[in-house]
């Protein structure tokens, strides 16, 4: 007898009718093929249950539509926003952050700028106190005039040597067209280091650097105590300028008074000129007679002059490095800024 094993229980599935289509000559059956739909198609049909939906329910369909827009509004405003935040804290971080090393001389305090009249053109270092090794605007070309900048070069890195909390900048930037993309500061940091830091290269030279967009004396003086800021992350307790001793009332009073610095936090250097002569201070009284009535030269013959004395339109970074002053940065007007400002505090 034969003995027969049943899986009672199990069910195996059975296709009756294989899925496709049945190929008479060959007998067998072919995989059915889906139907593509066409894009064209597909919004056919979503045009056509649009139309049949607002026809039925008008009220519901604005109501729907409106709830669409202020969706889309909302998700917009939020990647704005969010972007915003992104780049605000990217930028907050970059100038802000107060980790060790983060600013090369953030020991330092207190600010000495040399204002730049000049730019070397000779490549000989030997020649800094000759006239013809130097670009010289026809007022200037008088016997002297070449040690007078020395001179303001030494006053700056001698009194730098006294004051261990000082940062030396040369301020000036590449105002001659006819003497080449040089910048006065560039020059008179060079003078400085042809002359071995007048014997004070060891404490000096290290913390001796330049502002090279400055485009006359008021910039001379903001842009430097903006790139005070963007080396030591604090911005100057005190200032200290060098120049000729009959532009201080153009730098101590006007200047000092339009971007409002502490007067008794504020010393001003000043040296004699080569050749005294009546053009000259005729011609200062003609600049601070402008610059009293638009002190941040931005409106008169000032403006134009400063324009002028960009010859490689330099792009000025400040005040990027400065973010406490943007607005006064962009302030223009006839009478001394009224806004916070870091040193008032």
């Amino acid at each position: 007898m034969n003995n027969l094993s049943y899986n009672i229980g199990v069910s195996k599935p059975f296709t009756a009718y294989p899925k496709g289509d049945f190929d008479i000559e060959s007998g067998t059956f072919k995989k059915g093929r889906r139907r593509k739909i066409s894009l064209s198609a597909m919004v056919r049909n979503f045009r056509d249950h649009a139309h049949h939906f607002i026809k039925l329910r008008p009220i519901a369909a604005v109501f729907s539509i409106l709830l669409f827009l202020a969706a889309i509004l909302i998700i917009g405003i939020s990647v704005v926003n969010n972007r915003s935040m992104v780049v605000g804290s990217l930028t907050s971080y970059n100038l802000d952050r107060k980790t060790p090393g983060s600013y090369p001389f953030q020991n330092l305090r207190n600010l000495v700028m040399v204002a730049g009249h000049s730019i070397y053109t000779s490549n000989s270092c030997g020649k800094v106190d000759q006239e013809d090794s130097w670009f010289l605007e026809p007022y200037q070309k008088h016997p002297g005039q070449a040690a007078t900048f020395v001179a303001h070069i030494q006053e700056g890195v001698t009194f730098t040597d006294r004051d261990d909390d000082a940062l030396l900048l040369f301020s000036g930037g590449e105002t001659r067209k006819d003497a080449g993309p040089k910048s006065e500061a560039q020059s008179y940091w060079g003078v400085a280091e042809s002359k071995g830091w007048f014997g004070k290269e060891e404490s000096v030279r290290h913390r001796a650097l330049t502002e090279e967009h400055a485009r006359d004396s008021f910039e001379n003086l903001l842009f430097s105590v903006c790139r005070f800021r963007e080396l030591t992350g604090v911005y100057p307790q005190n200032i200290t300028v060098v120049s000729y001793d009959f532009k201080e009332e153009r730098f101590a009073h006007l200047h000092r008074a339009a971007i409002g610095f502490p007067e008794t936090n504020f010393l001003y250097i000043g040296t004699p000129v080569s050749f005294p002569s009546r053009e000259a201070i005729d011609g200062e009284a003609s600049v601070r007679a402008l610059f009293e009535q638009d002190p941040f030269g931005c409106t008169s013959s000032l403006h134009w002059k400063k324009i002028g004395r960009d010859p490689f339109h330099r792009t000025i970074p400040y005040p990027n490095g400065c973010p406490e002053l943007k607005e006064l940065f962009s302030y223009c007007g006839t009478v001394p800024y009224q806004g916070n400002l870091p040193w008032n505090h």
